[in-house]
Parts: structure tokens; sequence; C-alpha cells
């Protein structure tokens, strides 16, 4: 039975953490563009693909991975926890319609890094830390322009969490270079970012942009 890859120690969950999206990333560019995030800094990738097309998105997360070990980055798949063990991904992202943390958890094993979205509920966040959660994301903290129907989440949420949670705290939504400091001084780990990466004409710099935040 494949499982998560064991080889590794659990990296910390702070800086910029890239996440993938099939309208911005077509299937010839995913690799590539990947690859100019991580080189301009990106401390964790999330592959996001909601498609239908199993072989695809296996082939596609099982590439990311092979690339993405290569830099040493961990990948994280989101919400399927099956994609993550074949695919031998560092570990999974759940929102609240997907696996318990507990199925994740004795499915990929002890290395496995899991996250696990809060939305806008600090509640979420405390059971999720109890149920073994390695990091837990807020948002959206700011308008969204890829998900315009997302949940808001105060910004203060985080300071709130920042103090009630010892594991780290994940940003998302709407963030930019300009709007991310605001965000670190409030307690965020990590910045999750989709388009001010994906969907900019220079990848590489626009994840530099972030890391340099993280310096």
């Amino acid at each position: 039975m494949t499982t998560v890859n064991q080889n590794h120690s659990k990296p910390a969950c702070r800086g910029l953490y890239a996440i993938t999206d099939p309208y911005l990333l077509p299937d010839d560019r995913l690799l590539a563009a990947v690859e100019q995030a991580i080189v301009g800094g990106a401390r964790l990738i999330q592959y996001r693909d909601k498609s239908t097309d199993a072989a695809r998105r296996l082939a596609q997360a099982s590439a990311l991975n092979t690339l993405c070990q290569g830099h040493r980055i961990p990948l994280i798949i989101n919400d399927d926890i099956e994609l993550a063990a074949h695919s031998g991904a560092a570990g999974v992202h759940l929102g609240k319609d997907d696996a318990t943390l507990a199925k994740a958890r004795a499915r990929l094993g002890t290395q496995a890094i899991i996250g696990a979205s809060c939305y806008d509920r600090l509640d979420l966040a405390r059971a999720a830390a109890r149920a073994g959660a390695d990091y837990v994301a807020f948002g959206a903290v700011f308008p969204s322009l890829t998900k315009p129907t997302e949940i808001r989440a105060p910004i203060a949420l985080l300071r709130q969490a920042r103090a009630a949670l010892d594991i780290p705290i994940v940003a998302i939504g709407g963030i930019t270079p300009e709007n991310a400091p605001l965000l670190l001084d409030l307690g965020a780990d990590a910045l999750a970012v989709i388009s001010a990466v994906f969907d900019q004409p220079d990848i590489q710099a626009a994840a530099r942009r972030f890391a340099s935040l993280f310096a």
C-alpha cells in the first residue's frame, strides 16, 4: 500500500505557501510555473485541482512531488487523502466537508503534514489543533479574485488565534505583497497565495516579493 513520503522531518510551516490553480496554470505550464515559484522562495506548494480526471490528477501530483522533493519543498494535496498517499506527497489540506483529521493521520502517518481550513472560526481551529493538525488556515482575509464568494475572516482573528494556538497559522485570500505585512504583524506564519503568484507575468519575481517579507 502506498503511503505518504516518510523520508523527511516535518518542515516549519512558515513563508510563502503557493497554491496551484488549473485555470491559471494549464497542464503544459504547471511544472514550470511551480518551479519558478519555488526558485522565487515559496516554502510550501499545494496542488489544488477539483477535476474528476483521477489519472491526470495522479500524474500531475506525482510529477509535482518529484519536483518539490528535488527542491526539498513539501507538496500538500488539497482535500484528497488518497491522492496524497498515492503520489507520495508530504501531506494534505482538509476543508470542513472533507475527511477527518484522524482519518488523514491514520492513512498518511505521523510524518504527514496535515492542515485544516478554519474559515472565520476560532473554535474550528482549536478543535483542529486538539485533533493533531500541523497548521490551521483562516480566510479569506481580503476579497479574493480566485474565490469571490469565499467566507470572509476578520484579520483581527489572526491575533486571537495567535494568542490561543501554538501551531502555525496560515492566512489566505486576496493577499498581496502590499497587504501581507499586516497579516504577519497580526500573527500569521505563512501566506497562502494563488493569483498574486501564479497570475503574474513573472512568477519567480512575484514569489520573491513575498519571500522577502520573511527574510
